[in-house]
């Protein structure tokens, strides 16, 4: 399957999104955290003062959130926008955000520097196409039952709409193994590298399902030579609502960035 516009054929050297002043795909890895759900504003800069203090570029944190389940917690929605809002203001990082659906991206847009498309949005055209259309940065993460080919087929989509600004993220697929909430495709970073110029970034918290295993995916993801991590931490994660099992606290945090640093410097990169 020929995706042109993402492939090395149309450009051979590697993109560099920017983001502000840190740029996704450049030497320097990016390291976004921060938690899976915003829930308060008092956790919410505490966590985002802590990450910014252990070397995080990227606030990462979740305003609307889609479930598995209707019954579950759905996010704080614009309520948690102005919360983000108050924590880039405190810390000057620039923020991650997930949009589900079209009618947010001009409020989200308002906070975020960049537009996350969740696993389950992946191949929902519509919105690929309306934020194809913006000028911000798309974190576009990988359906759980998606090939390589439709996940970049789904980067195109926004890429004919003008949007250069992509950033693929691995977030793990659904296969046979129960031992972890998903199975993260390691491989899907070089393969992703030898097809599409376009950054690459790994999620480990959502792959792992828990906290104790975050540490050696994100080594690995970075020995694989991903461009940076997507990482769930909190002050408090066993208070919250969302993924606390899988999120790291922020000790934990502070703990595995100088690991990463070593592992970067290890693959000729650095943190």
């Amino acid at each position: 399957m020929n995706h042109h516009l993402s492939s090395r054929e149309h450009k051979a050297q590697n993109s560099v999104v920017p983001v502000g002043e840190v740029q996704v795909g450049a030497r320097r890895l990016v390291i976004m955290a921060g938690p899976c759900t915003v829930e308060d504003e008092d956790s919410l800069l505490k966590t985002a003062l802590a990450v910014q203090a252990s070397g995080a570029q990227v606030l990462r944190g979740g305003a609307f959130k889609t479930r598995t389940s209707p019954d579950a917690f759905q996010g704080l929605g614009e309520t948690a926008l102005q919360m983000l809002a108050k924590a880039k203001e405190k810390t000057g990082l620039p923020v991650a955000t997930e949009v589900t659906d079209v009618r947010e991206i001009d409020l989200v847009g308002q906070c975020a520097d960049i537009l996350q498309i969740g696993s389950r949005s992946m191949q929902n055209t519509v919105l690929l196409k309306a934020v194809g259309r913006c000028g911000h940065p798309v974190l576009l993460k990988r359906g759980f039952a998606n090939t390589i080919d439709e996940w970049l087929a789904a980067a195109e989509y926004i890429l004919a709409g003008g949007n250069e600004r992509v950033i693929l993220c691995e977030r793990g697929i659904r296969t046979f193994e129960n031992s972890t909430r998903f199975s993260l495709d390691i491989l899907s970073v070089p393969v992703v590298k030898s097809r599409s110029h376009l950054p690459i970034i790994v999620d480990p918290s959502h792959a792992a399902g828990n906290r104790e295993l975050v540490g050696a995916v994100a080594r690995a993801a970075i020995a694989a030579g991903a461009d940076g991590l997507l990482i769930e931490v909190d002050c408090c994660p066993d208070a919250t609502k969302v993924d606390g099992r899988q999120t790291i606290t922020t000790g934990q945090f502070a703990e595995l960035m100088p690991q990463l640093c070593a592992v970067a410097q290890a693959v000729g990169r650095e943190l």
